[in-house]
């Protein structure tokens, strides 16, 4: 079975799903079968590094809110965050660019490490607070994984996999994404939305009986929330 994960490194919804999905996929009993790969979907290709900004700035901005709603929209979002482990740190995360962490997740996926790359910049951008648009943190994040720094700078300086990000791009606008994460099992079943780990589960017991038994694996949307922010549990674009 084929699980394909769009999401985004600044994108806190992705996180989330990515922590759920695996809870879910953790009590599959047919988890070893499960093939997880990461597709990339950058949600704004515009937005800029050394913003000056925090994020509920950003968020006051982009969304035409006050920034107070701003920050109390942040402060759901961490508490959902807790509840699968993860502590988001909004006061002191840095607003950036996501493009040169995503070139370089193709590089980590050449050298076997794309799992590991996957949690560590993700847990430096909403959980440490790391510049993940900084080359040298970049770096410093990928030798952490135990793959070469230097190789990952020379990837970042020569613009390397830029390619990649517009492809993946295009091919999730052609099949509909217009928010993250988004996951598509054996290229037919959606899953849209940071959902429950219930419902991951669920999901991929059916599409297992469904490929064995022909039985049929309905769509999931998550109940609408945070409706200044990425309502149906999706960063959009």
């Amino acid at each position: 079975m084929k699980v394909e994960i769009w999401s985004d490194f600044v994108c806190p919804f992705c996180y989330i799903g990515k922590r759920q999905f695996e809870i879910g996929l953790e009590q599959f009993k047919h988890k070893e079968e499960v093939e997880v790969l990461f597709r990339n979907f950058q949600l704004d290709p515009y937005a800029k590094k050394n913003t000056g900004m925090d994020i509920h700035q950003v968020l006051s901005s982009k969304h035409g809110i006050p920034y107070e709603k701003a920050k109390a929209l942040n402060n759901q979002l961490k508490q959902k965050a807790k509840e699968v482990g993860l502590d988001y740190q909004f006061d002191t995360m840095i607003p950036t660019n996501s493009y040169d962490a995503l070139r370089l997740s193709y590089y980590a996926k050449e050298k076997g490490k794309i799992q590991e790359f996957m949690e560590r910049i993700m847990k430096a951008h909403f959980t440490d607070s790391l510049d993940i648009g900084d080359h040298a943190t970049l770096a410093q994040l990928t030798s952490e994984i135990g793959l070469d720094g230097n190789e990952a700078l020379d990837v970042l300086a020569n613009d390397k996999y830029s390619e990649n990000i517009a492809a993946d791009r295009a091919e999730g606008s052609k099949i509909g994404i217009q928010g993250v994460p988004f996951y598509v099992v054996n290229d037919k079943y959606v899953i849209s939305g940071a959902q429950p780990s219930k419902v991951f589960l669920e999901t991929l017991q059916r599409v297992w009986k469904e490929e064995y038994a022909n039985a049929k694996v309905e769509e999931h949307k998550l109940e609408p929330s945070l409706d200044d922010y990425c309502s149906d549990g999706t960063c959009e674009f």
